[in-house]
C-alpha cells in the first residue's frame, strides 16, 4: 500500500519540529526542510525511530530553486505529495520606521515567497492525490502594531494567500487552511522574552506575567497544541473545511 506523505517546511524547530513529529503519525512519511541542517538531522531520527519514514532537506525557501529542489526530491524519493506545511518563515520584530527594503524583502522571501512557491510547485501533485495545504500566519495579522510591522503585515498577506489558493482548490479537488498560533512558547520566543527582560532590567519570568498580562491569556502556548491542530485540518474529518484561518490562541483575539 503507498503510503501518504507530507511535506513540512520549518521543520528543524517550533512548531515547525512538532507538526514534523506529530503527522508522521498520520502519514509517516515525512519531508523535513529547513535551513538548520543539524536540528533538522535531529528531528529526522526521532521520526525514524518512531516507525515513520523521514526525507530531511537543508534548503532555504527565501531562494527560488528551493521550491523546484523540494518537488522533485519528495517525487523522486516517495511518488506523490498528500500534504504540504508552510510554517517556515520567521519575521523580525522591528519598528515600522527602523526597518530596511533588505529586511522586509528578507521576511517576505522567505515567509511569503517561499510558501507561495513551493505551493504552487507542489500543485500538480496535490491535486493527484486530491491533498492538502496548510499556511501559518499569527495573531498580528489582525493586531498589526508599528514597533513590528513586518510580522502583521506579512501574516496579514499570507491569510489573503491561503484564501486564494483555497478558491482554486474548490476546483482542482485541494483542501487549503491556514493556522494562525497566538503566543506559543518556542526557542524564538523565549529569546525575544530574554532581550525584553534585559533592556527593562527585569527577570525573565516577571518579562513572561507581564506579556500574558497585556495579552490577556492566562499562559502560553505549546508547539504541540499548534500540531495537533493542523494534524486535524489536514484529517479526513476536516475535508469540507476550506478557505479557512483556524486561530487557536487562548483567547487573545476577542474580536468577532
Amino acid at each position: 500500500m503507498t503510503r501518504p506523505v507530507a511535506i513540512v517546511t520549518g521543520a528543524s524547530s517550533g512548531i515547525g519540529r512538532a507538526t514534523a513529529l506529530r503527522l508522521a503519525r498520520d502519514f509517516s512519511t515525512i519531508v523535513l526542510v529547513a535551513r538548520s541542517g543539524e536540528k533538522l538531522r535531529e528531528a529526522s531520527q526521532e521520526i525514524e525511530a518512531g516507525g515513520g519514514t523521514p526525507l530531511a532537506l537543508d534548503l532555504d525557501l527565501a531562494t527560488p530553486a528551493a521550491a523546484d529542489d523540494i518537488v522533485k526530491a519528495t517525487l523522486d524519493r516517495f511518488g506523490r505529495i498528500d500534504a504540504l506545511v508552510n510554517i517556515a518563515g520567521a519575521v523580525p520584530g522591528l519598528d515600522l520606521f527602523e526597518m530596511t527594503d533588505a529586511q522586509w524583502d528578507a521576511g517576505l522571501a522567505l515567509k511569503f515567497h517561499g510558501a507561495r512557491r513551493l505551493t504552487i510547485r507542489a500543485w500538480d501533485a496535490l491535486k493527484a492525490s486530491q491533498g492538502a495545504v496548510i499556511f501559518t500566519s499569527g495573531n498580528a495579522a489582525v493586531l498589526p502594531r508599528a514597533g513590528a510591522a513586518a510580522v502583521g503585515t506579512i501574516n496579514a498577506a499570507i491569510e489573503a494567500l491561503a484564501k486564494a489558493f483555497a478558491e482554486r482548490g474548490i476546483d482542482d479537488g485541494v483542501q487549503v487552511n491556514c493556522v494562525s498560533p497566538g503566543a506559543v512558547m518556542t526557542g524564538r520566543r523565549l529569546g525575544m522574552l530574554e532581550k525584553a527582560a534585559a533592556a527593562k532590567q527585569l527577570d525573565v519570568d516577571t518579562a513572561k506575567a507581564g506579556f500574558l498580562k497585556q495579552a490577556g491569556i492566562k499562559r502560553f502556548g505549546t508547539p504541540e497544541e499548534i500540531a495537533e491542530l493542523i494534524a486535524f485540518a489536514v484529517s479526513p474529518p476536516a475535508r469540507w473545511m476550506t478557505g479557512t484561518v483556524l486561530r487557536m490562541d487562548g483567547g487573545e483575539i476577542r474580536t468577532v
